[in-house]
């Protein structure tokens, strides 16, 4: 007569859990990763971290009446300021490498047909990212700024903080850098079912206002600054819509619709 099996250790209960384990062990190994690309992009760059700063300032110091100069109002402003532009700007370089991680920690769970759509939407999506950056400071920034400094007050004199307006241009770039998606964003509707390119072309008269609307919440109360937002956001819209026209609903979309 054969022994009775011994009970399971209580180890082994556990191995069910192993692929959460090994998910996250990649997530903390991907991550990692990101952190030291981040910082190998930011350690060249502190070096020239005032001359960073001195270009980032540029569209508004061009504006300022003559003899008028950029303050510090805090004792570490001069250097805090121009350290978290290189951080931001180590990060804004890092983006492909960082974007291919998240990449390769999600391509195992996607089916054939939607990594080769995910591929191009990430390669546009960053893309345009840096398009609505190079929009705001090449364009938005001259404008914005001729248009503060023209409106001070007589007896005001215009000097700004460099921490106050890092702050101020950071946002901004953030805001135009996520408007500039949304022809990625409108193809992903279209793609997931959710939307139609007849449903989007019926609210394009609620589509032009929430451009403004935005517009106003995203930028400074200004009409110049966010007639500049909202029409660039409206006419990528259009863009959006005329490319989905070639853009078909997936499988599981088109499945769940007829459902």
């Amino acid at each position: 007569m054969s022994a009775p099996e011994s009970p399971m250790p209580e180890s082994d209960q556990h191995l069910p859990e192993q692929p959460l384990i090994e998910h996250l062990v990649e997530l903390r190994n991907r991550l990692l990763k990101v952190v030291l690309a981040v910082l190998i992009v930011f350690a060249p760059l502190f070096a020239y971290a005032n001359e960073l700063y001195a270009i980032m300032s540029q569209p508004l110091r061009a504006a300022l009446p003559e003899g008028a100069t950029m303050i510090a109002t805090q004792v570490a402003s001069p250097f805090l300021a121009p350290f978290k532009l290189t951080l931001v700007l180590a990060i804004f370089v890092a983006v492909p490498y960082i974007l291919y991680q998240i990449w390769s920690f999600i391509a195992p769970a996607l089916y054939r047909h939607e990594k080769r759509l995910a591929i191009p939407l990430l390669v546009s999506s960053v893309m345009l990212f840096y398009l609505g950056v190079a929009f705001a400071y090449f364009v938005v920034f001259p404008l914005a700024f001729a248009f503060f400094a023209g409106a001070s007050p007589e007896g005001v004199s215009m000097m700004t903080d460099i921490n106050s307006y890092l702050d101020f241009v950071l946002k901004l770039f953030f805001a135009f850098g996520i408007a500039f998606e949304i022809p990625i964003a409108t193809m992903l509707l279209v793609k997931a079912g959710i939307t139609t390119v007849e449903s989007l072309k019926e609210k394009r008269p609620y589509v032009v206002v929430g451009c403004f609307v935005f517009g106003m919440l995203l930028t400074p109360p200004d009409i110049i600054s966010q007639t500049l937002l909202a029409v660039p956001m409206w006419l990528l819209f259009e863009a959006g819509v005329f490319c989905c026209r070639w853009l078909t609903p997936s499988p599981q979309a088109q499945d769940s619709t007829e459902s």
